[in-house]
């Protein structure tokens, strides 16, 4: 109980909103589950942020597809056809 006074409050926030700060440490956990978010871009994004520590937590098989996967390709946003009319929003 002496180290109760030590606990720190942390909150989990996406990568994207991470961008541009900093934090003194990260955990990423990389998991099968998010299979479209295993970007090597996201990776190094989420591991930038941290300025002295960063934890990765899951498979090694999910870490090999993050690396290997140079980007989140082709979006679907439906911009053009919003765009295109304005009354389909």
């Amino acid at each position: 109980m002496d180290e109760l006074d030590e606990l720190q409050h942390a909150y989990a926030i996406t990568v994207h909103r991470s961008q541009g700060s900093e934090y003194p440490a990260v955990v990423i956990p990389l998991t099968m589950a998010a299979y479209t978010l295993l970007q090597r871009n996201l990776l190094y994004t989420a591991a930038t942020r941290a300025k002295r520590l960063v934890v990765l937590v899951g498979s090694r098989k999910a870490l090999a597809i993050a690396v290997r996967t140079a980007g989140a390709g082709r979006r679907h946003t439906a911009l053009t056809h919003r765009l295109e009319d304005p009354s389909a929003s």
